[in-house]
């Protein structure tokens, strides 16, 4: 008699799990207010070119950092820019009272959960490829691509033609519209400023589902907000991205110092030259007694005696990190203007390195070791990341107390420290900047490899992390972060300071609704109009 009695037990529950799976994808069908005539809900029925999946979507919660893990009750992977519209459109005809919310995925390179959507809706932007990117090669050379096009594959296409875009970030596998809703800055931001400026015209799918043509001046205010917007006022679905010439070969230079003052003197020096170099960056080096030995896999050492025999001595360096771009045709000549240049440098004279690689080298130069890593399983782990922006009268100030006491090593990822010229950036975009004509970029990219111990290495970098963090706010120094991430309004309220009512107003118009982007938790709700 058991054994009858657990059957039936057993085959009332396997009907009672169906009965609630069909219950939930029923009432997930009405929520989204798609028109379908029948079940289980199909691409088809709600008139996509693409499709909308129901499982399998695990890896839409999950991110670069590896932090925070949102499941969204469904993924789009559009086929075309009105497969977007159509979805938002949607969710904006269900009003507030579904309290559903869209986040657009790139190559899923978040920090903190942003293209994440919590019972929500994520987009898969690099589903959205068509149409094919196109060069115009004219006066004012650009290349239109989709937004979920990845940096490296643009850079390939354009070499073809000759031609670049002019402002990168030091990793090109991120897509165009990732970084464009950021910043996208690294070493050729001092001369060219980010990529955001580097942008002739937009595609934006506003959080109402209008698909709107943008520039400096066709809608120019949401041109602008999104630029820099963190994804809250529309997805970019395509971009015209600037060109100019593109070089063959890149002269890349390392020399290190054992003074900060001297180091950011030198680098602020190069910035402001009217002859430098094409790429400036830097960064610091706490107990690390092996990286001469390192280098010179890669570089060549000027001086390979001095190389040998320099002893760091337990001191925190500082490296100054250089490119020069050439053609074969120049090369005695930009050899000549690097020996120039490096004459007016105080730099440790024996810790000279030098190496010639292709330009596609030196830019996908990230992509080599993420290559060496993933094998080891050392790219798949947390990054607990933390991006400043540090104004120039405090760097100094601020170098003292994070290099030279907080910080006990760099074993755990790179500590990137550059300045650039504010002059090169656009202040109509919503990107918050210091108050001063120069700022720096401190990035402190830590990834946690699993500790041998048991050690929870997040919670001691997210300790660090803290710390840093407060001693910028205890000493007043005017620090932005970059890649901002704050847990409630009011702090995202005070990270954007008088430019708050500015980018309010843009939610308000384009994304009343707050349905876009809640992953950065600025506005949990539709905004308020008073």
């Amino acid at each position: 008699m058991i054994l009858p009695c657990a059957g039936f037990l057993i085959q009332n529950n396997i009907l009672f799990v169906k009965g609630l799976m069909i219950l939930f994808l029923s009432v997930l069908a009405i929520k989204l207010n798609l028109c379908f005539s029948s079940f289980p809900l199909s691409s088809e029925s709600i008139c996509l070119e693409g499709r909308l999946s129901f499982v399998n979507n695990e890896f839409a919660a999950s991110d670069f950092g590896h932090r925070y893990h949102y499941l969204p009750l469904a993924v789009l992977h559009p086929k075309s820019v009105s497969d977007i519209s159509k979805i938002l459109k949607h969710v904006w005809r269900m009003g507030p009272e579904s309290g559903l919310k869209v986040a657009a995925r790139g190559h899923g390179h978040s920090l903190q959960g942003q293209s994440q959507a919590d019972r929500g809706i994520v987009i898969t932007m690099e589903s959205l490829r068509t149409p094919e990117m196109q060069v115009h090669n004219g006066k004012s050379p650009y290349v239109d691509v989709s937004a979920g096009e990845l940096w490296i594959n643009i850079l390939h296409e354009t070499l073809k033609f000759g031609l670049a875009p002019k402002s990168w970030t030091d990793y090109l596998h991120l897509t165009v519209g990732g970084t464009l809703s950021n910043a996208g800055i690294s070493g050729q931001a001092f001369r060219h400023g980010p990529q955001i400026c580097n942008v002739q015209q937009l595609e934006v799918v506003t959080g109402k589902g209008e698909v709107l043509t943008c520039s400096e001046k066709l809608n120019s205010e949401l041109f602008h907000g999104v630029l820099g917007g963190l994804g809250q006022f529309g997805i970019i679905t395509r971009a015209k991205i600037s060109l100019q010439p593109a070089p063959e070969s890149v002269k890349w230079i390392r020399v290190l110092y054992s003074d900060f003052a001297t180091f950011s003197r030198d680098q602020e020096y190069l910035i402001s030259a009217d002859e430098t170099f094409d790429y400036i960056e830097g960064f610091v080096i706490k107990n690390r007694p092996n990286l001469i030995n390192s280098w010179k896999s890669f570089f060549d050492p000027q001086d390979p005696d001095g190389a040998s025999d320099f002893k760091s001595d337990g001191k925190v360096l500082f490296c100054l990190e250089l490119a020069k771009n050439f053609n074969p045709d120049k090369t005695d000549v930009v050899s000549q203007e690097i020996k120039s240049l490096l004459s007016q440098l105080s730099y440790i004279p024996s810790t000279l390195f030098m190496s010639e690689v292709s330009y596609v080298q030196f830019l996908d130069r990230v992509h080599t070791s993420e290559l060496k890593l993933r094998p080891k399983g050392l790219w798949d782990i947390p990054h607990p990341w933390l991006n400043l922006l540090v104004p120039q009268s405090k760097i100094k100030t601020f170098a003292a107390e994070a290099f030279g006491n907080i910080l006990t090593d760099t074993n755990n990822g790179p500590v990137i420290i550059y300045p650039v010229n504010k002059s090169k950036w656009n202040n109509r975009t919503s990107l918050v900047l210091p108050d001063e004509d120069i700022f720096y970029l401190v990035a402190f990219l830590s990834h946690a490899v699993p500790s041998a111990t048991g050690t929870d290495v997040v919670d001691l970098i997210l300790n660090r992390n803290k710390k840093i963090l407060d001693f910028c706010e205890a000493a007043h120094l005017g620090v932005k972060q970059y890649l901002p991430h704050y847990l409630n309004q009011e702090q995202w309220r005070g990270h954007f300071g008088p430019h708050w009512e500015t980018f309010r107003t843009r939610k308000s118009t384009y994304d009343p609704l707050a349905i876009l982007a809640p992953g950065q938790r600025i506005f949990p709700t539709k905004i308020s109009y008073l």
